[in-house]
């Protein structure tokens, strides 16, 4: 097919990515000069201190904002030439998001909560569910399917926003402080799940996190520093045992 990407090339290809901020009359630069690519099936944990961009840039990687200037390809289409409507379009087919504070709508059920991705798709309301109701079970919360936010514990909050991020079969999933607002046990159940999602589902996943205990489960450490990619390193092997 023209215009197709190759078989081997990256899932994501960032090439000459900088993103600046508008304020009090000056540009204040946040990510500079970025060449960055993920294969396929990768499993990336971003790093970084407090205001290095590292947020900056999975909000870019994810088209929830837009680069001032450089491409960001992702399955071969350069999503910072997109309009609105288009890149909407492109997040609702292609990605999933998982947020620190779960973003769970507090008068939907779990189930409810799951399904909103599906409402922007030609899905019938039945399919809808069953879609929902099998993402659910992906997360093992079959049993709390009808349960509002406030009835869920933080980690079963955070797997209905896994199950959510799931329901459409998104080709990436983007992550942001997953395990931020959990304890250390429930914070790592979260992990086993990402861990899984990569290993047995082959979804590829970029994920923002401080923890270098989140961090070893990724495949790749990336970090930033003052807007600037240094180079890659290899996590370190986490030997906490697992519940």
């Amino acid at each position: 097919m023209p215009g197709a990407p190759a078989m081997d090339a990256p899932l994501i290809r960032i090439s000459h990515l900088s993103k600046s901020y508008r304020r009090g009359g000056q540009d204040i630069p946040v990510l500079l000069d970025i060449e960055l690519a993920v294969q396929a099936g990768d499993f990336v944990a971003l790093m970084g201190p407090s205001g290095s961009g590292k947020s900056t840039l999975l909000n870019l990687i994810a088209g929830i904002d837009k680069p001032s200037s450089g491409r960001i390809e992702i399955g071969g289409i350069d999503i910072a030439t997109l309009g609105e409507g288009a890149l909407a379009d492109w997040r609702a087919a292609h990605v999933g998001f998982i947020f620190q504070f779960y973003n769970l709508m507090p008068v939907l059920s779990a189930l409810e909560n799951v399904e909103l991705p599906l409402l922007l798709t030609g899905l019938s309301a039945r399919q809808r569910r069953q879609h929902a109701e099998a993402a659910l079970a992906m997360v093992h919360l079959e049993d709390r399917m009808d349960h509002y936010p406030n009835e869920l514990s933080g980690g079963q909050q955070q797997r209905v926003a896994i199950a959510r991020a799931l329901v459409s079969d998104p080709q990436l999933i983007v992550a942001d402080e997953p395990t931020g607002d959990l304890d250390r046990t429930t914070g790592s159940e979260v992990l086993g799940l990402l861990d899984d999602l990569n290993r047995k589902l082959g979804k590829t996943i970029v994920m923002v996190t401080h923890d270098p205990k989140a961090a070893a489960r990724a495949r790749r450490l990336v970090h930033l520093e003052k807007g600037v990619l240094v180079p890659d390193e290899a996590p370190a092997q986490d030997l906490t045992p697992q519940p």
